[in-house]
């Protein structure tokens, strides 16, 4: 694994029939058949509500769906007492209570598509800033072993679910989930204050420079335990419980779209300024400070991401 020398701071239609989850086929409830969905949150299933904090009408389901249409009388619609009832639940549900045992996807697009947020099995959640009233489709996920020993479940278009830090100064190796990761890297290497598309533009080059290791990486410690990334500035700097409000917002936004080069998840570097990235400049690193300047000038962070890393595609 390369160095990191120089650094800033010390750096997501109900027409498909069915769905395949985790080898076997799951059958999608169609409007017609949801009849039997009484707007109580029971045993088994998957629940919106149309309030925050688990408050107002209740829509229930209890297997996946990938298009919840928009009109009366062929949407999935809130049924319990309480405010939205009869409202249909596309891009109207505040919060969920997953019920089943199963985690849940729920993603800002139709189709399992675009942004999304995992709901685990028996949660309580209010929907995070970029899916509240943007939710468009849910899909129930199979149960998988996680990743053991130096072995990764990511692929080029596939986030992994965890990444391995070598936490050097306690000596040991934490497999940490790859979302939190990304979490609490952000706010070490991009000011929390800045801009949002500069905070978005970071988000993306710290997931995918993550992302790329925990594909590539060979990297040992000296007894012989596999990590992909170190928790310093020879990688990202990695500090448990350092997420903010701000990092955390800018990481959802982008968390379903990734940077490619070639096909391949790009090893996205970084540095202050353009001044000290030096002769790094080549297409492969951003300045982390140019990010803001050009985000205080109403360049999108998908600009800014084109501007420094050529020959890239974003996708979803």
């Amino acid at each position: 694994m390369s160095t990191r020398i120089v650094r800033l701071i010390s750096r997501l239609t109900a027409a498909t029939a069915a769905v395949v989850i985790g080898g076997t086929v799951l059958a999608t409830a169609t409007p017609a058949s949801a009849a039997a969905r009484n707007g109580v949150c029971e045993t088994g299933e998957f629940c919106y509500y149309f309030n925050s904090n688990n408050k107002g009408s209740v829509s229930d389901f209890t297997g996946s769906v990938a298009d919840y249409a928009t009109t009366q009388p062929t949407c999935y619609d809130f049924k319990g007492a309480g405010a939205g009832k009869g409202k249909c639940i596309k891009n109207a549900a505040a919060s969920v209570w997953n019920r089943s045992k199963k985690t849940v996807r729920v993603y800002y697009n139709s189709g399992y598509k675009g942004n999304y947020q995992d709901v685990k099995a028996g949660a309580k959640r209010n929907l995070d800033s970029a899916l509240k009233n943007q939710n468009a489709s849910h899909k129930l996920l199979g149960t998988s072993t996680p990743p053991t020993g130096c072995k990764t479940d990511g692929t080029n278009t596939k986030l992994p679910t965890t990444i391995l830090v070598y936490r050097k100064s306690l000596n040991r190796v934490d497999r940490v989930k790859f979302k939190d990761y990304v979490k609490n890297v952000l706010p070490n290497e991009w000011k929390p204050g800045w801009s949002r598309e500069s905070l978005r533009a970071g988000a993306m080059a710290v997931k995918s420079y993550g992302w790329y290791w925990a594909l590539n990486s060979a990297s040992k410690t000296s007894s012989g335990k596999c990590f992909d990334v170190y928790d310093s500035t020879y990688s990202q700097v990695y500090r448990p419980n350092s997420a903010m409000a701000s990092t955390n917002a800018a990481v959802d936004a982008t968390w379903g779209t990734r940077m490619t080069r070639n096909g391949k998840i790009m090893q996205a570097q970084y540095c202050s300024t353009n001044t000290a990235c030096g002769h790094w400049v080549t297409g492969d690193w951003m300045s982390q400070y140019g990010s803001q300047d050009k985000a205080k000038a109403g360049w999108s962070y998908s600009r800014i991401l084109k501007h420094y890393y050529r020959g890239i595609v974003l996708s979803r």
